[in-house]
């Protein structure tokens, strides 16, 4: 009984938390917003330019993200392997 009620209060808190979290971000549109700053006005503008690609979108990800972009690789590959070891463990029984 004990568990269960301690898994309820968890998931409430969880929820409170990120509807507090969903409530605190900007609104949809907004020029204001973070992601409408210098950055990406810079990739549009100079992107061809500075990294050579004719595909603005490969550009940011090759070249201006690419740090970013191998770490998302390496958690996925991470992911996996951990995936694969798991499903062929042997029963040593």
């Amino acid at each position: 009984m004990l568990r269960i009620v301690f898994s309820i209060l968890l998931t409430t808190i969880i929820i409170v938390g990120l509807l507090i979290g969903v409530s605190e971000l900007p609104e949809f549109g907004d020029p204001d917003n973070p992601a409408h700053n210098y950055v990406s006005k810079r990739y549009v503008e100079k992107g061809v330019e500075e990294a050579g690609g004719l595909n603005i979108v490969t550009d940011i990800i090759l070249d201006y993200r690419a740090f970013d972009t191998f770490g998302e690789a390496t958690v996925l590959f991470t992911g996996v392997i951990a995936v694969m070891v798991v499903l062929n463990r042997k029963d040593e029984r």
